[in-house]
């Protein structure tokens, strides 16, 4: 059985940092792309990172470059975002998915507010 399983999450002020863990297992998680989705209040769900099976190549959706950095680690089999200088509209429930979307974790949620 794959289980992806999210941390992380909470409340954090305007401009606060926020580092969000996935712990895959049931998976080769080596030979897999990661991915970081979130799906904010009233709102479908958006792409927001991937990193791909070495972690030497990462995308990011615009609105999140340059504050949000993914990473993993396949010696533990865990997918990492490391979020910076966050904006209320950060706010979400944040996922981490694999194998193209067909394994889902339970979901963080991030609240960015004063």
């Amino acid at each position: 059985e794959v289980l992806l399983v999210e941390s992380g999450g909470g409340l954090v002020q305007p401009g606060g940092t926020l580092r969000l863990s996935c712990a895959a297992s049931g998976l080769t998680f080596s030979n897999r792309w990661m991915f970081w989705v979130r799906q904010s209040p009233g709102k479908g769900l958006k792409w927001v990172s991937s990193i791909n099976s070495g972690g030497d190549t990462t995308s990011y959706t615009d609105s999140v470059k340059g504050r949000f950095t993914i990473s993993r680690d396949n010696a533990e089999n865990a997918v990492y975002l490391q979020m910076n200088s966050l904006k209320p509209e950060d706010t979400a429930v944040y996922y981490c998915l694999a194998g193209g979307g067909a394994y889902w974790g339970q979901g963080t949620q991030v609240t960015v507010s004063s």
